[in-house]
């Protein structure tokens, strides 16, 4: 069965919508390799982001589990004293309304191992 397309009012027929070409990673410790780097790099800038900015902007791969994995490496990063939070911001990803995410800061100490 194929689908068929409605025109407008106007006669116009809409574009079709463009399925996600983000790649998804096969295993958590593969992503994490993948995404660690770039997340040490943002941190050692000092400036403020959320974690959809960083993955946007390097086109980092989902997790396995994206509902887990975004969480949980960031909680990792924390842990290991390279960022802390630094509050609220409405996302910018698009799926998401602007619903509220957490802004996270770079550490001293990741400035300071960045320089060395």
């Amino acid at each position: 069965m194929t689908a068929t397309v409605q025109p407008a009012l106007d006669g116009s027929v809409p574009e079709p919508r463009k399925t996600s070409t983000q790649r998804q990673a096969e295993d958590y410790e593969t992503w994490l390799a993948e995404v660690w780097p770039k997340f040490i790099a943002a941190a050692a800038t000092g400036r403020t982001f959320t974690c959809f900015e960083i993955a946007d902007e390097h086109q980092l791969p989902q997790p396995p589990n994206p509902q887990a994995h975004w969480g949980r490496l960031m909680t990792l990063l924390q842990d290991e004293g390279y960022v802390r939070k630094a509050g609220w911001a409405c996302s910018a990803r698009p799926t998401v309304h602007h619903s509220g995410v957490r802004t996270w800061r770079g550490t001293a100490a990741a400035r300071r191992e960045q320089a060395a």
